[in-house]
């Protein structure tokens, strides 16, 4: 069993700034890449930011300059600092985790619940 649970999410004003935070628990080996999706009324899901297990980040051209991805192995933890919101980003977000969990030898997609973040104008 692995759990990614999320927090951080809210209502915030234009111009402003959110901290989400996903940590993963269960029966976990190690984790490789970790990232975050939304999914905006009406719009598929697409991927925010993507932080590797050796730290490599990639950003949708979107948030590059506004949002910061980052990890903490001794925690499972991912984290997005997002400043500077605008109405666009709005949206639910979810982190994503590949997980390799104890006694296997593979690596699984896990997904967070999802968080409620909006951003008024």
């Amino acid at each position: 069993q692995v759990q990614l649970v999320e927090s951080g999410g809210g209502l915030v004003q234009a111009g402003g700034s959110l901290r989400l935070s996903c940590a993963a628990s269960g029966s976990i080996f190690s984790i490789n890449d970790m990232g975050w999706y939304r999914q905006a009324p009406g719009k598929q899901r697409e991927l925010v930011a993507l932080i590797t297990s050796g730290g490599s980040t990639n950003y949708a051209d979107s948030v590059k300059g506004r949002f910061t991805i980052s990890r903490d192995n001794t925690r499972n933890a991912v984290y997005l600092q997002m400043n500077s919101l605008k109405p666009v980003d709005t949206a639910v977000y979810y982190c994503n985790a590949g997980v390799r969990r104890r006694g296997s030898f593979n690596t699984y997609a896990y997904w967070g619940q999802g968080t409620q973040v909006t951003v008024s104008s």
